[in-house]
């Protein structure tokens, strides 16, 4: 089969094609023959060598995607040759609560992933997609989206009325936005583009702050709300914007910090007794569980959510879509078509 995989991890350019046997199910798993798959902000740093310890050059990236079952082993209940399924790629978090004990088989990172004509997986984690789903709308779930479903909803317990602040028009912040109004939320979205924020306000955005323009983007949140802020906060920026989320959020919000795509940040909060002054929930998440996953794919298909995918790439062009990812040129999901 073909496959690629990530090299030397010295830049983007170490993505190499590659062949690779057919896949056979040992017991337990299943092999899917891969459809459609998408590219995460982690895939980057992957190939840069950025993200943890340095993986076996042979390693196959990516972790999210969909795929067709066309082999399952021993022991398999639950899913069938033929069904679709998703996900997510820390496939031993089932259920429950997060346990360090998931970073041991991470796809794309611990174990092969999905960028090859095949993929390999415990049976037990997949989520089988419904008819009424199409290969577009599940392939972007198992990963940002699942992480705005962790955030708003496990984490958030986000209800009609809520008000909901999502950084940035990266692929966690667009899916939060349209989980957020599926569930009857307002929602602010930041950018440092008008452009993007004209297209985010397309799709449902209540309130549109350009942080270039508006460095204090906070308090025009708070002006925007009447005072009250934001009860739910999707903190994709890290430290260097986590001052002003807190800022921005409303007593007894819950911000849920993910990422740290603004970039470290050398001085200690300023407003850290608003932490206690407003009573609130600050929790870092991973992902999502199975279970998080089964809920998500459910959602989408009773409320018929469609992700933006901004472009998509053919197989054998998988390296320029990296580097249109790289570009940060993109709104929404950037994916490869393989099948």
């Amino acid at each position: 089969m073909k496959a690629y995989q990530i090299g030397d991890q010295t830049g983007l350019d170490s993505l190499t094609p590659t062949t690779r046997p057919e896949l056979i199910p040992g017991r337990g798993e299943a092999v899917l023959r891969v459809k459609l798959v998408c590219l995460n902000h982690r895939d980057m740093l992957v190939l840069s060598g950025a993200y943890g310890a340095r993986r076996p050059p042979e390693r196959v990236p990516l972790s999210e995607g969909v795929g067709e079952v066309i082999a399952i082993g021993d022991g398999v209940t639950g899913i069938q040759v033929g069904d679709r399924a998703v996900f997510a790629h820390f496939v031993t978090w089932i259920d429950g609560g997060f346990s360090p004990a998931a970073f041991a088989h991470d796809v794309g990172i611990t174990h092969d992933g999905w960028l090859a004509e095949q993929v390999k997986v415990p049976a037990a984690a997949l989520v089988r997609v419904p008819d009424t789903v199409s290969d577009e709308q599940a392939a972007p779930l198992a990963s940002s989206a699942l992480t705005a479903w962790h955030a708003l909803v496990s984490v958030g317990q986000i209800k009609a009325g809520d008000r909901v602040l999502a950084l940035g028009t990266g692929g966690v912040s667009i899916f939060a936005l349209q989980l957020a109004k599926a569930s009857g939320a307002q929602v602010a979205i930041t950018s440092s583009s008008d452009a993007k924020l004209d297209f985010v306000r397309s799709l449902g955005a209540d309130i549109c702050i350009n942080y270039r323009t508006t460095p204090n983007w906070a308090a025009a949140l708070m002006e925007a709300t009447g005072n009250k802020g934001a009860d739910i906060v999707v903190e994709t920026g890290g430290q260097a914007t986590l001052g002003q989320s807190i800022s921005a959020a409303a007593v007894n919000g819950r911000i849920v910090i993910i990422g740290a795509l603004a970039g470290a940040v050398g001085e200690s909060l300023p407003n850290y007794a608003s932490i206690i002054g407003k009573n609130l929930t600050l929790k870092g998440i991973a992902e999502g569980s199975r279970a998080m996953l089964t809920n998500l794919v459910d959602a989408v298909a009773a409320n018929d959510i469609h992700p933006v995918i901004d472009r998509t790439f053919a197989f054998d062009d998988a390296a320029n879509a990296y580097r249109y990812l790289h570009s940060g040129a993109h709104v929404g999901k950037v994916m490869i078509k393989v099948s």
